[in-house]
């Protein structure tokens, strides 16, 4: 492509004109009136930068360690399902791009590449496993172990799914898997999203997680998680500070502070907004993530500021590998590094531990109640 990407949102208006309205519909939406969608964004904007001058920026240090695993920079790339529409390459390309980039992936339980063919592809790179957990538990264990064996370094848990958000958008376009694809971690035709027997006029995917997905997953099934596994446990869909509490009375190695992209409650704040709460609360006993609207570097640095250890990108690089595969996921996750780069040496940070909670003011403003 000739055409010159020069934001995060360069890369979403040709995902937009590239990819089927359905899919496309799929990636961007969020759940109902999508309040929680923009305010994902647009906190950031609410929070002001207050940089250091005269502080010796001529190198600026952007690596950082994340559960004990050396990465390049504090952006990761997030679980994101199903890639194969975005791109016949789907996660091994994602994986191979998040390589190339010196950073960490997160495979999604429902992708379209297998848990070996992604780790395959990786290299050496550092992957860890999102799950959901199954009605099968059995099943479910086996996601893990494959895991396990494969050499993936975490398990990152969601949390905030017992049922699926209502996506308007997908229940409009009836949304299903191509017929070539398939959730290929997954044997059975029901479970791997591909049923012949269709799913009526609701968002398929919806009918898959009322299906498969147990709604009655309660804190002693983290518990039970860490007690299967020797893996790292990260908890993925804490909004709330006593969440995060319980959460590490229930062992857990890692919070990431997430709203599912907007996909699931709406009305819920935006992840930045929760997200020094949810750090105060944990005081230091773990690491604390962050994912949800990250579109810029600057956005890094505001999360960053606010205790963030890292922060995971989805939907920016689905934009990238829909318009140029692996190479698209490497350009997107380049542009987030040089935006990063410049914001840190234009705040006077030398380095990543260098970065705090001085570096940012949230200005007073009128509540509209």
């Amino acid at each position: 492509m000739s055409e010159k990407f020069v934001c995060v949102a360069d890369y979403e208006s040709m995902a937009k004109r590239v990819l089927p309205k359905a899919v496309f519909d799929y990636y961007c939406s969020g759940a109902d009136e999508q309040e929680t969608l923009a305010e994902n964004t647009s906190a950031f904007s609410r929070w002001r930068l207050l940089p250091r001058v005269l502080r010796d920026v001529s190198s600026v240090d952007l690596s950082v360690s994340v559960l004990g695993q050396q990465i390049s920079m504090p952006v990761c790339v997030g679980a994101t399902a199903m890639q194969r529409m975005a791109h016949p390459d789907g996660e091994t390309a994602t994986a191979r791009a998040t390589y190339r980039a010196g950073t960490g992936m997160m495979l999604s339980s429902w992708a379209t590449s297998t848990i070996e063919e992604v780790r395959s592809s990786a290299g050496d790179g550092l992957l860890w496993m999102q799950l959901y957990i199954y009605k099968d538990r059995d099943l479910t264990l086996s996601l893990v172990r494959r895991a396990e064996d494969a050499g993936y370094k975490a398990i990152f848990v969601t949390v905030d799914t017992p049922y699926l958000g209502k996506r308007r958008d997908d229940v409009r376009n009836r949304f299903k898997l191509p017929p070539n694809l398939k959730m290929t971690n997954f044997s059975s035709a029901e479970l791997a999203f591909s049923s012949a027997e269709g799913y009526g006029e609701d968002s398929g995917l919806a009918v898959y997680v009322a299906q498969a997905i147990d709604p009655a997953l309660c804190w002693e099934h983290i518990a039970w998680l860490k007690r299967s596994t020797h893996l790292p446990v990260i908890v993925k869909g804490i909004l709330r500070a006593d969440d995060a509490v319980e959460a590490l009375n229930h062992g857990v190695d890692g919070i990431l502070v997430s709203n599912h992209g907007a996909r699931q409650l709406d009305g819920v704040p935006a992840t930045l907004d929760v997200l020094s709460e949810v750090v105060s609360a944990v005081a230091g006993r773990c690491e604390v993530y962050l994912d949800g609207g990250v579109r810029r570097g600057t956005d890094v640095l505001k999360a960053l500021s606010l205790g963030a250890t890292a922060v995971f990108l989805g939907r920016p690089v689905l934009w990238g590998l829909a318009c140029q595969g692996e190479q698209g996921v490497v350009d997107v996750l380049e542009l987030m590094r040089n935006e990063l780069h410049l914001a840190m040496a234009l705040a006077g940070c030398r380095s990543v531990a260098e970065i705090n909670s001085s570096l940012v003011r949230r200005p007073e403003f009128t509540s509209r109640i």
